[in-house]
């Protein structure tokens, strides 16, 4: 996959950088920043032949499984996800006993469902009764300013997380662990860190109407537009309603992961896929709406340029034409793949670990020989050739409690933060957590390839059931769960894929460019503060408007200067001009 030199970028708010996998440092009354460095180095030669010779009570390093003396108990905040439940068995005889006998730690879960687990964990630090271990964080800025998360760099070093830095090293990670560092020199989440990013969210389409339709998908998608998209369905449309299997005035695309379920009230993942083309901040992505123009060294404002214009005149012609379901944008998501699955419509948005659910649903229901699906890769716009895998190399991560430091010590909480290291960084603890147990659930080939032993299938993983019989491995025992196996080498995050995922990641990365990070800024406490004054109500708007024009409630020709004024009106300049003069005053 090509990578732009036009460095723009989807976050909304990024932070400049500092010591990245540095060992703890004594605070500085210095205002100049140090990067993060491209190497971790070990501690010198002169420093360890100095040292006295440290004894503990546990092993640990790059290659070798952290183990505890004796028993040792953890905390750890778990988001548990209610279309796969956490049952008793993953602590009884899955996943976290598992993790038990290799380390003899035990993790002690407080577990919350995945739709407000945020909102939860929340309440929990803030009334000081934190987990020590605090994983599936995506944006920690709410919990740095009260002194309850750790400032983590400060701890990562060689010595204490071999193999957090060995991939650091190895991937050049330094600019993408830059992206969340604050303003004081610090970052406090330990992030999921990817050797590349890899097309996750995508389109399956039901390719055997396509067909009939005649038209050929696979022989479009290298090059394909929205437009060429539209014009595809309505031709796909003209064919099932000439067949009877629709109406003229039914939609046959009805998405998911939009509604007022998973779209928080932005579009969800339909308008981020299509912004990021039209290279503006949309959907899931709209963060606070800022994007960096590098030619002329500055943030601007996207949503009130030309180019959200056209995004938002292309989007609304999908339902203006008669193809999109308004209801998308209000819909919970059984209601979309319920209609996909029945054969209602044609085309849903669609994840790795989803397609094998997809493929074993429309079995179920359509019948075996009635169906073909296909997973394409994204349209372009006519204006870039966008990449919408993604610019940063960071998932979710990991933050740690300061109760964990107060409670354990620093012996104590150096020992934890070596098992974290291993827990989520290290590759055998990844193969275990996505995979299970060689010999038991899986088994590894002779060219290195691994697959799941027969009578198992994974959900997770994309791997769908055989027969009835199937033990799904992520229902049954938690393996291939949410709450571990991001990042990673390419090798181990595609060591599951089947052909058909495999295909459209293959093909995004032949055929698409990737955008390079923006510039990290880095706003301080006050700051902060302002901007989220700003940009919390100014948001909002921006969404309300959004799907208005698309739903056609607006119209984008005739409402345009209107919405403009709007976002002027709730401050729009002022955050363009608060976020450079933090930007330039950070260089």
């Amino acid at each position: 996959m090509k990578r732009r030199i036009l460095s723009l970028s989807l976050a909304a708010s990024m932070l400049l950088a500092t010591a990245g996998c540095s060992g703890k440092k004594e605070e500085t009354e210095s205002s100049e920043m140090t990067l993060a460095p491209d190497k971790i180095e070990t501690q010198s030669t002169s420093e360890s032949e100095t040292a006295p010779e440290e004894k503990l009570d546990y092993q640990y390093g790059l290659g070798t499984t952290f183990h505890s003396d004796e028993p040792v108990t953890y905390t750890m905040f778990f988001s548990d996800a209610n279309w796969y439940a956490k049952q008793p068995e993953w602590e009884s005889e899955g996943i976290f006993k598992k993790i038990e006998e290799l380390t003899n730690v035990h993790l002690d879960l407080i577990s919350y469902d995945s739709n407000d687990y945020e909102k939860n964990i929340t309440l929990n630090i803030s009334a000081g009764e934190s987990a020590y271990i605090i994983p599936k964080v995506y944006d920690e800025s709410a919990f740095v300013d009260g002194g309850a998360i750790v400032p983590i760099s400060d701890y990562v070093s060689v010595e204490n997380m071999p193999n957090y830095c060995d991939f650091y090293n190895t991937y050049n990670m330094g600019p993408d662990v830059r992206t969340i560092t604050k303003s004081n020199g610090k970052y406090y989440r330990l992030p999921g860190m990817l050797e590349q990013c890899l097309l996750n969210y995508t389109f399956v389409i039901r390719q055997d109407i396509f067909k009939a339709a005649g038209v050929d998908v696979a022989a479009m998608e290298a090059t394909w537009t929205w437009e060429d998209l539209l014009e595809a369905l309505k031709k796909v449309k003209a064919y099932m309603v000439e067949q009877g299997m629709c109406k003229e005035n039914d939609y046959i695309w009805s998405d998911l992961w939009c509604g007022n379920q998973t779209g928080k009230n932005s579009g969800g993942n339909l308008l981020k896929v299509m912004g990021i083309t039209y290279n503006v901040n949309a959907g899931w992505a709209v963060g606070n709406g800022l994007r960096y123009d590098e030619v002329k060294d500055e943030w601007y404002f996207s949503p009130t340029t030309d180019e959200y214009k056209e995004f938002l005149t292309m989007a609304a012609r999908f339902v203006n034409e008669g193809i999109l379901d308004p209801g998308t944008f209000t819909q919970d998501d059984d209601t979309a793949t319920n209609q996909f699955y029945n054969g209602k419509t044609v085309i849903m948005s669609v994840n790795q670990s989803q397609y094998a659910t997809y493929e074993s649903k429309c079995k179920e229901i359509l019948g075996e020989g009635n169906y073909e699906l296909y997973a394409t890769i994204p349209p372009r716009s006519k204006l870039y050739n966008y990449s919408t895998a993604g610019d940063v190399r960071l998932e979710n991560g990991v933050m740690i409690s300061q109760r964990a430091l107060d409670e354990l010590g620093e012996e104590g909480f150096i020992k934890m933060l070596r098992f974290v290291d291993w827990l989520f960084y290290s590759p055998e603890a990844y193969t275990l957590y996505k995979w299970g147990v060689e010999g038991e659930t899986f088994k590894v080939n002779a060219d290195g390839s691994k697959e799941l032993l027969p009578g198992y299938c994974c959900g997770g993983l994309g791997i769908g059931a055989k027969s009835e019989d199937d033990i799904d491995i992520r229902k049954k025992w938690g393996y291939a769960g949410g709450n571990f196996w991001y990042g990673h080498s390419v090798a181990e995050m595609t060591d599951n894929y089947i052909p058909a995922v495999k295909h459209f990641v293959d093909s995004n990365i032949a055929n698409r460019d990737v955008q390079s990070p923006a510039p990290p800024v880095a706003p301080n406490e006050d700051q902060n503060e302002e901007l989220t004054l700003i940009v919390t109500p100014l948001i909002d708007e921006v969404n309300t408007w959004t799907l208005s024009f698309v739903t056609g409630q607006k119209d984008v020709e005739k409402d345009w200067d209107e919405f403009v004024k709007v976002c002027q009106e709730k401050r729009c300049q002022e955050l363009v001009d608060l976020y450079n003069e933090i930007y330039k005053a950070s260089k």
